[in-house]
């Protein structure tokens, strides 16, 4: 195959990872919303462990039918993962209850800065000016449609504080391991799902009693309230599966910059199903400096120099191309 026709497949690949990233983690956002705000559904850290739940039972199926190979990854490794991973779920659901939004939306966007961080630090990567300049200009973008008021007070700047540093290590860690042991997406969720579900179900009861006040099992299941987490649950697998597909070719920086385009969907879809109200000239404005900044951010960081591992070498297992696996949790902050 001639490099032309290798690199329109692997961007033909990478254009359908993000849409799929995107359109699954909008849509779960939206049915998340109405289940939690016309449904009473609040138990997100119980749902984010029905989400695990769910990718574990299809995980487990596709391994028996064979179109998952079998691969090992050290129990260490799984054990770091899920402990950063259920920190990050928690401490973002804290961090949303003790701070303002203003605050949380701040919080969020430190994601970018500390992911950068990681990679400069671990990596050995450097960056360019234009790709710096333009990962400044979608911080802006987002934070103009999205900050509003801004309080903070100790115990709240700890969530914050605890959420962003085990958000950004969880996201560098399914890079970090995807290609450390060459294993695909599908794989790396089927080693971490049934233990990040199996400890949000034992958690996730308590941690929503002490958030809200309310007992999961005393919620009224209706027919319509229980579709609606049968909805939330299916495309939660989506929307793992695509997240690991999307940082396992690209990386956590990568993700989270344009990941804000997300944000600016469901700000406008927002709109669109749940009232106008909030739109107006400021968030149109917002909403235009982020796109700008994200088509900067992609044209920079793909020329020379733009984005680039200096003198970084991993050690790999048996090689495996997770990238032509099939494509199929922000998890329920993704609520």
């Amino acid at each position: 195959m001639s490099s032309a026709s290798k690199g329109d497949r692997k961007a033909s690949l990478d254009a359908a990872s993000w849409l799929f990233n995107v359109v699954t983690s909008v849509a779960i956002i939206l049915v998340n919303k109405a289940l939690m705000a016309t449904y009473g559904f609040s138990f997100a850290t119980t749902l984010t462990g029905m989400h695990f739940a769910t990718t574990t039972l299809l995980t487990i199926i596709l391994k028996s039918l064979g179109y998952i190979q079998t691969s090992h990854l050290p129990k260490s490794d799984i054990i770091k993962f899920v402990l950063f991973a259920n920190c990050s779920i928690v401490g973002m659901n804290v961090s949303l209850m003790w701070n303002s939004v203003g605050f949380y939306q701040i919080a969020k966007l430190t994601m970018i800065p500390v992911s950068c961080l990681l990679e400069v630090v671990l990596d050995n990567v450097r960056y360019s000016r234009d790709t710096k300049l333009s990962i400044v200009l979608v911080l802006a973008g987002v934070a103009v449609c999205t900050v509003t008021d801004v309080s903070v007070n100790t115990k709240g700047f700890i969530a914050a504080v605890i959420a962003v540093c085990s958000t950004a290590l969880q996201q560098y860690y399914v890079h970090f391991l995807q290609r450390k042991y060459s294993i695909g997406s599908f794989n790396l969720l089927g080693h971490t799902a049934p233990a990040q579900a199996a400890s949000l179900l034992l958690v996730g009861p308590f941690m929503d009693y002490w958030l809200t006040n309310k007992r999961v099992d005393a919620y009224d299941y209706g027919l319509t309230s229980t579709l609606f987490i049968i909805l939330s649950c299916t495309i939660a697998v989506g929307t793992n599966l695509s997240q690991f597909i999307c940082i396992g070719r690209f990386t956590a920086v990568s993700f989270q910059v344009l990941g804000h385009m997300k944000t600016i969907l469901v700000l406008f879809m927002g709109f669109i199903f749940f009232g106008k109200e909030g739109l107006n000239l400021h968030v149109v404005l917002g909403m235009a400096i982020a796109i700008a900044g994200m088509i900067w951010y992609g044209n920079a960081s793909s020329k020379p120099g733009g984005k680039e591992r200096r003198s970084f070498s991993l050690p790999t297992a048996k090689t495996q191309d997770y990238a032509a696996l099939p494509v199929s949790s922000e998890s329920v902050e993704k609520v």
